[in-house]
């Protein structure tokens, strides 16, 4: 099998639809007039991929303000009208957050709709991302559970019920977007792999877990540049995710200071390995792509190797990230031929 290639999920934001280059963007529009442009751009998204001739495609979270709010805006027990600014990412940021008020439970399907839009919009395999328990846990002020795990346990059960909905529709791949666990690697070990197989234990569709260093936004640059010349969390994470339900683990490793021996630790799973950085608005060569790839070749085969971005592109600049698309695409046929 060739090497096979995505995305890591979001992808910028049209101007006429959000503030641009923004982690948490306003929308520019309301009422109809919003969601016709969350549809238009959904389909310039997977357009997108598709001239860049990707493997999985998603819809570049384009009807989502943020990767966790957007999820947590249909749960009822999520006040956001009850806001708190808190440190996130084991304080790497502050971020305005909502509060958890009582039970957590999902009003219906979170992201059902734009699935199905999506799915009737491409002839590529699909992949959905949602954010994972820890991130969620991470991202929310808690004010009824008392403890993050038996908070990222409740939010397992809601995610475990999304993934139901999403693969009676056709998605694909159910992605698990977890930054946090980089940024707790204790609470990892104790109850982060069981969240996890608590979201994934009765999925039918194939499941992926995606753990890097964070959007390319001043905050991880600066914590980046802190972590010294090796950055080793992968050496303590993946063989934990390798123990889990999960079918594929997805890393960072182009323009960053992961030691690629770590990829030899990945045991029975497929590697979506980021060969397009996006801490940078350098656009990659299809050769940069290839000399990355090759690095991952030597401690994976490349039936089990997917190429991917080190993480989402949303607060990047539309016209490079298009362009390392295109990267990302050339460079993986070029790998295979």
């Amino acid at each position: 099998m060739d090497i096979r290639s995505t995305i890591a999920g979001s992808l910028p934001k049209p101007v006429w639809l959000a503030e641009p280059e923004k982690l948490w963007p306003q929308w520019l529009l309301d009422g109809a007039q919003l969601a016709d442009a969350k549809r238009d751009a959904t389909r310039i998204a997977l357009f997108e991929q598709d001239r860049a001739n990707l493997t999985y495609v998603t819809d570049g979270e384009q009807s989502r303000r943020h990767f966790v709010h957007g999820f947590l805006e249909h749960i009822d027990g999520v006040d956001f009208a009850k806001m708190a600014r808190r440190g996130i990412r084991a304080d790497r940021y502050k971020a305005d957050v909502p509060t958890i008020t009582g039970p957590v439970r999902r009003k219906g399907s979170v992201h059902l709709d734009e699935a199905t839009f999506a799915r009737s919009h491409t002839k590529r395999r699909l992949k959905v991302t949602l954010p994972g328990p820890m991130t969620i846990v991470d991202t929310v002020q808690d004010e009824h559970y008392g403890d993050r795990r038996s908070l990222a346990l409740a939010f397992a059960e809601l995610i475990r019920e999304e993934i139901a909905s999403l693969e009676a529709v056709g998605v694909y791949t159910v992605q698990l977007d977890e930054p946090a666990l980089n940024a707790y690697l204790d609470e990892a070990a104790q109850w982060g792999m069981e969240a996890i197989d608590a979201c994934v234990r009765d999925a039918g569709c194939r499941t992926a877990v995606h753990v890097c260093y964070g959007y390319g936004i001043a905050a991880n640059i600066e914590w980046k540049q802190s972590l010294g010349q090796t950055w080793d969390h992968y050496q303590h994470l993946l063989p934990l995710l390798s123990k889990t339900r999960i079918d594929e683990i997805s890393i960072e490793l182009a323009g960053s200071r992961v030691p690629p021996h770590v990829l030899g630790a990945i045991a029975g799973k497929d590697a979506a390995v980021g060969v397009i950085d996006v801490a940078t608005d350098y656009v990659e060569t299809p050769e940069d792509v290839v000399a990355t790839l090759n690095i991952a070749r030597g401690y994976l085969p490349d039936d089990r190797i997917i190429a991917s971005t080190n993480c989402g592109m949303a607060p990047m600049r539309r016209d490079v990230a298009y362009a390392k698309l295109q990267a990302l695409g050339a460079g993986v046929a070029l790998a295979n031929s």
